[in-house]
């Protein structure tokens, strides 16, 4: 039976999504990389397995062919974390891997970072290649027998990229001519897409909202030692972050969570983590508010209507 419930659900997923595919761009992010584990040859898991008893082809290992703990490898690494870091936050999840959606407006800033993100990493390249010889010496002293020359690139220059680019995720114009049976089944196929995209959105604004309000709630009213817990700026820093993403981000899809948003905004706003950390009265106040939030929160997570979401693997 169809509830008044699911039916207005069912209104603000289409116009939803009708939203997203006007305003936003698809956007795929990916990454050529140095691999630095390597299985072990057949001859040398039989070596292995022999020094436990064990037959080789029962056995799985692999070699680590640089310390990745090193700060020139940990700088490279660094600046893939804060590509990915940055491209999920000026974007929603769309269900297809490694592709997001992103307001088009917001697409030169984006193209701009993700060039600078691209200088950035042929600079932490090109250091790291500088160290690559005592890299490489300190895998022959760890490695012993196990090392191989041919497993080592001459250059580690041009073997790490960044690389992006905007797919069209829309049906391809030419199929209304050439078939428009099948052009009709794409484009019921990319609606479908789009639907997802707006559940998936909702799903992440809510459980980022949940956790965010959870972690000041626990953090003000928590206790260590008989004292209030450490409260860092950035349990509120993290959630003003959250409210502007919002803002950019939202299609308008669920009008609680809307007004839960508004609710946590007006909670928090012109407090300061000082204040928070100088006045129990305030703290108090402010986790009593934000409890109705949890609630509610609560209440939207477990009875919102079930979607078939199809996950796919990462």
């Amino acid at each position: 039976m169809t509830t008044l419930v699911d039916q207005t659900y069912s209104t603000q997923s289409v116009t939803a999504c009708d939203r997203l595919r006007t305003t936003m761009a698809a956007v795929r992010l990916s990454f050529n990389w140095l691999g630095v584990r390597k299985s072990l040859s057949s001859a040398q898991k039989n070596q292995a397995a022999d020094s436990f008893g064990a037959e080789g082809k029962f056995l799985s290992a692999g070699k680590k062919l640089l310390d990745t703990s090193h700060p020139a490898y940990q700088a490279v690494t660094t600046i893939r974390g804060r590509t990915i870091t940055y491209w999920k936050d000026v974007s929603l999840p769309f269900p297809e891997p490694g592709i997001r959606l992103m307001r088009r407006n917001a697409i030169e800033d984006f193209d701009q970072r993700l060039s600078e993100f691209c200088v950035e990493l042929d600079d932490a390249v090109a250091n790291l290649n500088r160290h690559y010889d005592d890299l490489r010496f300190a895998a022959r002293e760890r490695l012993g027998e196990l090392y191989n020359e041919s497993d080592y690139p001459s250059t580690l220059i041009g073997l790490f990229a960044i690389e992006y680019d905007y797919p069209n995720v829309e049906p391809p114009s030419y199929l209304r001519q050439l078939n428009p049976e099948l052009y009709e089944q794409e484009c019921q196929r990319v609606k479908a897409r789009f639907d997802e995209a707006v559940q998936l959105a909702e799903q992440a604004f809510l459980d980022e909202l949940a956790k965010l309000v959870d972690h000041i709630s626990e953090r003000l009213s928590g206790e260590h030692d008989g004292k209030p817990k450490v409260f860092r700026d950035t349990a509120i820093t993290n959630l003003s972050d959250f409210f502007e993403r919002f803002q950019s981000l939202n299609v308008r899809s669920n009008e609680q969570l809307d007004e839960l948003v508004e609710r946590a905004q007006q909670i928090v706003h012109g407090v300061k983590p000082q204040q928070l950390r100088q006045s129990e009265s305030l703290r108090q106040q402010i986790v009593t508010q934000l409890a109705s939030v949890q609630s509610s929160l609560d209440g939207l997570l477990v009875d919102r209507p079930r979607r078939n979401i199809q996950r796919r693997p990462k």
